[in-house]
Order: structure tokens, then C-alpha cells, then sequence
């Protein structure tokens, strides 16, 4: 494969850093520090389609736990104590639970802890990645059903305040699942504002013709080390475009993307602290 300028500089830079340890102190903010700092990212969401009754409405998301790899239990009953603080109508999670399904030790502590989290509306999941891999399918939704999440793969929810509707869909991971975003839509009934859950952000390109107004993703954490003047350093595929935040597709589609809770790969977060998504719904007049 042809390397480019720039993932020559991303690699370049990524053995730099390794061969210097991160230097000292920069190490151990990187490795002890910083992912541990998690970090709350507030959004307006402003949209024709959305129904006055759902005014105010509030969305949380979070994404990328990757519990088993330097995020344990703890830190993870303090993340649902984080977002029940919240008081959310919604909960999404935008996959990937455990680092390694077929490796981690499951017990009834991930699903007593996910069986927490209260939302007006409902608690709603897809897959990732890392969800799938390591025959990791089923018995990752086996935690998520017990901990009352609701799994949304190439489906739709109907969010139902009792005066107006909107539509949440879910896709199925694109790397290691089947995303039929056709299928998906097709289940849509009418024109009503809609939420499209899918974990590659990178594919929001493909979305601007099926009538997803918004789209929120995870997957990329943000590629957890980034330096002033170059950004993330390394992204996982389907995550190298759009990396973090607020992205206006068209006029019709805007992407976030979410940074995620966790780490992979290597144990490091630096100028790219966790964090988790809140979303306020209004109407655009």
C-alpha cells in the first residue's frame, strides 16, 4: 500500500512518541492522568423536524467503554453515576462495551450497573466493532438486555412523549456486522425527525439520502493522542475522516461524534480526554 504524507507524519510521529516514552512527566499524565479525566461535551440539536412537545428534550450519549483494558468496574459505576446525574429523557450507547468479549470474565456486576441507569424514554444500544469480534455477539447482548438496554441493529424505535413521535435507528456495526441502511429506513413510517445510531462515523457520507437528519457515532476515541498542528495521530478504519464533534454533512445530515470512555490498543489519552454526549432537542422555527 502507497503511505501518503500524512500517515507517514501520523507514523513518523506515533514511533516518536513511542521511542521517547512520552518523556517523563508528558508518560504518566498520558497514561494515568488523562483518561481518567472525563470530560462532558454539551450540544443544541435545532431542527424544523423536531416537535414543539419535544422542546428541551435531553439525549445522553456514551460509547468506546472498552471495559477490561486499563477501565475497570469502578470507574465505570462512577460513569453511571455521572449520567443518572443527568436526568436524561434518552440514552443511547454507541457500542463497544468490553475490549475483548471472548477474553473478559462476565459476571452480574456489568449488568447491575447498566440496570441503573434511568431515562424517561427508554435505554437503547448498538453494536461496535469489538462487540462482534471475539464471538463476542451474543453474549454482549445478553448483558445488554439484562441491563435493560434495548438493541437497535438495522431497526427502529418510535420515541413517544404521548402528544408527538420521532424516529431512533440503529445500524449494525459496519466492520464486523451487515448495516442495511435501506432495510432501516424503510421501517420509518412518514417524515418525522430522526436519530440514526451507528458506531463508524465515516459513514455519514452514505447516509445523506435516506432521510437521517442526525447521526451519532463513536469508534474513533478521538485517536486518544493528539499533538497541537497535526491532531489524532492514529484512527481505527472508518474513523479517520471525521474524528470528533460536530460535523455538517449537507443540509440535511449533521454527524457527532463521540470521543468515547475508554482506551484501546495502547493505555493513552493525551489533549483527548473521555467524554460523553449531552443533546438538547429544539425546534428550528
Amino acid at each position: 500500500m502507497k503511505l501518503t504524507r500524512r500517515s507517514f507524519i501520523k507514523k513518523s510521529l506515533f514511533s516518536g512518541l513511542g521511542l521517547l516514552g512520552l518523556s517523563g512527566g508528558g508518560y504518566y499524565y498520558a497514561r494515568h492522568i488523562e483518561p481518567h479525566m472525563l470530560d462532558r461535551r454539551e450540544y443544541t440539536i435545532s431542527h424544523s423536524n423536531i416537535p414543539t412537545s419535544f422542546n428541551n428534550f435531553k439525549v445522553v450519549q456514551f460509547s468506546d467503554t472498552h471495559i477490561g483494558f486499563n477501565y475497570d468496574l469502578t470507574e465505570f459505576e462512577q460513569l453511571i453515576d455521572t449520567i443518572n446525574a443527568e436526568n436524561a429523557d434518552l440514552i443511547v450507547f454507541t457500542g463497544d462495551l468490553v475490549d475483548k468479549p471472548h477474553t473478559y470474565r462476565f459476571d452480574h456486576s456489568i449488568p447491575q450497573l447498566l440496570q441503573r441507569l434511568q431515562a424517561r424514554h427508554g435505554k437503547y444500544w448498538i453494536y461496535g466493532n469489538h462487540d462482534h469480534g471475539g464471538y463476542g455477539t451474543e453474549t454482549v447482548k445478553a448483558v445488554m438486555d439484562d441491563g435493560g438496554f434495548q438493541l437497535l441493529q438495522n431497526s427502529v424505535a418510535t420515541i413517544d412523549n404521548g402528544q408527538d413521535t420521532f424516529a431512533l435507528a440503529g445500524l449494525d456495526d459496519v466492520m464486523l456486522g451487515s448495516p442495511n441502511i435501506s432495510a432501516t429506513t424503510a421501517q420509518i413510517k412518514g417524515d418525522p425527525f430522526t436519530i440514526l445510531l451507528v458506531h463508524e462515523p465515516d459513514v455519514a457520507d452514505q447516509m445523506q439520502q435516506h432521510g437521517i437528519d442526525i447521526q451519532l457515532s463513536g469508534h474513533s476515541h478521538g485517536g486518544q493522542i493528539q499533538l497541537p498542528f497535526v491532531g489524532a495521530l492514529v484512527t481505527p478504519p472508518y474513523a479517520d475522516t471525521y474524528i470528533e464533534g460536530k460535523h455538517t454533512i449537507s443540509e440535511l445530515l449533521t454527524l457527532y461524534v463521540n470521543k468515547g470512555i475508554g482506551t484501546t490498543r495502547l493505555p493513552y489519552r493525551f489533549m483527548c480526554r473521555p467524554e460523553y454526549s449531552v443533546f438538547h432537542l429544539q425546534t428550528k422555527l
